[in-house]
């Protein structure tokens, strides 16, 4: 189990280096069985944090996402957080007045996180296999820039599925009445 921890830690540090290195515009850390956004990370990226416009954090085991993290990370374009555990976002993620597209697709929200229609440049939604059944379709309506919004997989209510389509000028995915996600193995 320690090997498999260092052997996590390594890619870790591996990967924040490259991106501090190389000065790149993005910050790979899918796959990395984190539990918590590393601490340490702030502190090796703080002379690059401006320059970052994507994050992955695909395919770990995040619960939360702290203030502190979308503070640092404010120039953010795109964030990818499919496959974790998140439930909801921090009130901070409106002030990321640049995000263009967020996945949260496979995680655990059971209501639609509302901060989102805050940001006027959000162009896309990804709430893919999660457990929402209401949205905020009124809110979402009024977003001039959102193109796509993906909620299938998610036992939508039938007023959601009635109301959205007459209100809406974005590609509302859905999935057919009764469609389940698969079990997770």
């Amino acid at each position: 189990m320690q090997k498999r921890m260092g052997e996590a830690v390594a890619r870790v540090a591996r990967k924040v280096n490259e991106t501090v290195e190389n000065k790149t515009d993005s910050l790979d850390l899918a796959d990395c069985k984190l539990m918590t956004f590393p601490i340490g990370i702030y502190k090796v990226m703080r002379n690059v944090t401006e320059g970052i416009h994507l994050i992955t954090l695909a395919n770990n085991e995040l619960k939360s996402l702290t203030g502190k993290f979308i503070i640092t990370f404010n120039q953010l374009q795109e964030l990818n957080l499919e496959g974790n555990y998140l439930h909801r976002l921090p009130e901070e993620i409106k002030t990321l007045l640049h995000l263009k597209a967020i996945n949260l697709s496979k995680n655990k929200f059971r209501h639609f996180p509302e901060q989102l229609t805050a940001l006027k440049t959000l162009e896309t939604i990804n709430l893919e296999e999660n457990e929402i059944s209401d949205v905020p379709v009124e809110k979402l309506a009024s977003m001039e820039s959102l193109r796509s919004v993906n909620l299938k997989l998610n036992p939508l209510n039938e007023e959601v599925r009635a109301i959205a389509r007459p209100l809406i000028k974005f590609d509302l995915l859905v999935s057919p009445e009764g469609a389940q996600a698969a079990p997770q193995v």
